[in-house]
C-alpha cells in the first residue's frame, strides 16, 4: 500500500500493555487511511479529536488545511490553546496523512513492538491509563489505531515523548526505555489478528525509522522478545513471519 505523508527531519532541541478506557469523541471519517491520491472530490468536512501533544500546526499538516481556516471554523482565538480530547471541525479536509518528524540522534538502537491488550482505544485512552500508573503521560512513541476510539484503522498517532525525544515508559527490560522506540498497536493479538491496515502502517513506520536511525533488523523486537521481559506482548497471534518479510 502506497502512503503519502509529511516527514520532517528536525534538529533536536527538545511499561505497560493493559486494558484502557476509551475517551469518547465522535468518529470523523470512514475513508481509507493514507490513500494514494489527493483528488479534490476526496475532500470533505470532518471532525478531529485532539490527541496528546497535538498542535494546530500538526493537525493542519495532517489534513492539508490552513491553520487560519481551522481557527475560523471553530471560532478559536488562540492557536496555542488546544485541549486534549477537544473536538475540532476540519473544513474541506484532505484524506488523513501522518506527520512524522525524524530527529538526528544516536540514542535509538532498537524498535520495540507492543499491543495494547485492549479491544479498543487510542492515544488519548492510553495516555490516561499510563498517567494513572505514574508514567507521566503516554509511555509509547507511536500508536497505530484499529478503527476504534474515534480513530481510523491503521492511523498512526505520534506521542509527545517522540516529539520531545524523551525516554520511553514501555519496556524496562534491557534498558529499552532509554534506547528503544516503542510502537503500540491497539488490539489484543493473543485473541485476534492484526488488521491489514495496521500491519501496513507498522511496516511503513518501522521501515522509515530503521532506515533513518540505521537500526538493524535483528534489533526490531516484540516486547516479549526482550530478555527479561515477562509478557506475551505483542500477542501470541502477532504475524511475525509476514511482518519480517516486508522489512
Amino acid at each position: 500500500m502506497r502512503m503519502f505523508l509529511l516527514v520532517l527531519i528536525l534538529p533536536l532541541f527538545l511499561c505497560s500493555c493493559a486494558r484502557a478506557p476509551v475517551v469518547p469523541c465522535t468518529p470523523y471519517s470512514t475513508t481509507p487511511v493514507y490513500p494514494d491520491a489527493y483528488a479534490p472530490s476526496a475532500r470533505q468536512d470532518i471532525y478531529h479529536c485532539v490527541g496528546p501533544s497535538e498542535t494546530l500546526w500538526r493537525i493542519s499538516k495532517m489534513y492539508d488545511v490552513k491553520i487560519d481556516d481551522i481557527m475560523r471554523a471553530n471560532k478559536l482565538k488562540n492557536r496555542e490553546r488546544l485541549e486534549r480530547g477537544q473536538r475540532l471541525l476540519i473544513p474541506h479536509a484532505a484524506p488523513l496523512r501522518p506527520v512524522i518528524a525524524l530527529y538526528p540522534s544516536s540514542k535509538w538502537k532498537y524498535i520495540i513492538i507492543h499491543h495494547s491488550a485492549t479491544d479498543s482505544g487510542n492515544a488519548n485512552s492510553l495516555y490516561d491509563l499510563h498517567n494513572r500508573r505514574g508514567f507521566n503521560g503516554l509511555g509509547y512513541d507511536f500508536i497505530i489505531d484499529n478503527g476504534t476510539g474515534s480513530k481510523q484503522d491503521g492511523q498512526i498517532e505520534v506521542s509527545g515523548r517522540w516529539i520531545k525525544q524523551m525516554d520511553g515508559a514501555h519496556c524496562k527490560a534491557g534498558g529499552m526505555n532509554h534506547k528503544g522506540i516503542g510502537i503500540c498497536l491497539v488490539g489484543n493479538f493473543s485473541r485476534e489478528d492484526v488488521s491489514a491496515k495496521q500491519l501496513d502502517s507498522l511496516v511503513y513506520l518501522v521501515n522509515l525509522l530503521r532506515k533513518y536511525y540505521k537500526i538493524p533488523r535483528s534489533n526490531i523486537l516484540g516486547h516479549s522478545q526482550v530478555p527479561g521481559a515477562a509478557t506475551e506482548c505483542p500477542g501470541l497471534r502477532f504475524p511475525w513471519k509476514e511482518f519480517k518479510s516486508k522489512l
